[in-house]
């Protein structure tokens, strides 16, 4: 029995062996024991939670998910070790007094890294984006393939990665092409000669549409006169699609096609023309 003690007294006397001793500040290797057990512990029900919680989302949400449960892991960390010490007699505002330049540095340092982090957990909070959203960014156009805590990842037309980071999502101008459906509607230009036959032209463009894949049957696609250019009648033949990210190659072979139409038909696509008057003195 008296064994059993003095190890009872040797395991107290050892835990309480003070590794930092001040005036405010006491932290004895009990101190950091408990610390450690803490995050064990912690570390297991974030191991639950996210088991319990990911098995019933969809995959776009899961990936979402992963990214502020990565941000609340760490400030759960934080907060327990913050807990334990605040618990254990330790005067944390010695801490944070002494820490206080260090923060303010820290905080102008790091203030794009928060505004980034803040702005992805409003992202994903809102729904405001989601992957496979096309969106257009500083005049590139790309398809979302993921969604981080403190950027967005895009894979644009000439299959280029451009990394956005998320405050630019609540501080700039972003044309999400899908947010509310996958339909978008575009439409090509072309300008005729003055005194062609605009029924002709208006005709022509709706039957090349009409044999062109890729193009929505419904809505409609319709022609407009646009206007009255310096060098031409301005028309443009509008059309929906549910693929915007591949749509420059529709554009592209309907392009090809109005020429060789036009060509046909005998209507001139015509170049901008200039009158030069020569005034002699």
């Amino acid at each position: 029995m008296k064994d059993l003690k003095d190890i009872f007294k040797y395991i107290m006397d050892f835990m309480s062996y003070k590794l930092v001793d001040s005036d405010k500040v006491d932290i004895t290797i009990g101190t950091l024991f408990i610390i450690i057990i803490v995050l064990v512990v912690v570390t297991y029900l974030l191991k639950l939670i996210h088991k319990i919680v990911i098995a019933k989302l969809p995959q776009d949400d899961k990936n979402k998910f992963l990214s502020i449960f990565s941000f609340l892991k760490y400030f759960l960390y934080i907060l327990a070790v913050i807990t334990v010490l605040h618990s254990s007699g330790v005067d944390l505002t010695v801490l944070l007094t002494a820490s206080a330049a260090l923060f303010v540095g820290l905080g102008f340092a790091l203030q794009y890294l928060f505004q980034d982090i803040i702005s992805g957990i409003l992202i994903i909070l809102d729904q405001s984006l989601h992957i496979g959203d096309i969106i257009e960014v500083e005049g590139k156009v790309g398809r979302v393939f993921e969604t981080r805590l403190r950027t967005t990842r895009a894979l644009t037309r000439d299959d280029k990665v451009i990394v956005i980071p998320n405050h630019k999502f609540l501080t700039d101008s972003i044309y999400n092409y899908t947010q509310n459906h996958k339909t978008t509607r575009e439409n090509v230009k072309v300008g005729v000669a003055y005194g062609s036959d605009v029924e002709l032209v208006s005709k022509l463009l709706l039957e090349i549409i009409d044999t062109k894949k890729g193009i929505l049957k419904n809505p409609k696609p319709f022609v407009l006169f646009e206007d009255f250019g310096d060098s031409a009648l301005m028309f443009s033949i509008n059309y929906y699609t549910n693929d915007s990210y591949g749509d420059p190659r529709i554009k592209s072979d309907l392009r090809f096609l109005i020429d060789a139409a036009f060509r046909e038909n005998n209507i001139s696509i015509p170049f901008p023309q200039r009158d030069i008057h020569i005034i002699s003195k």
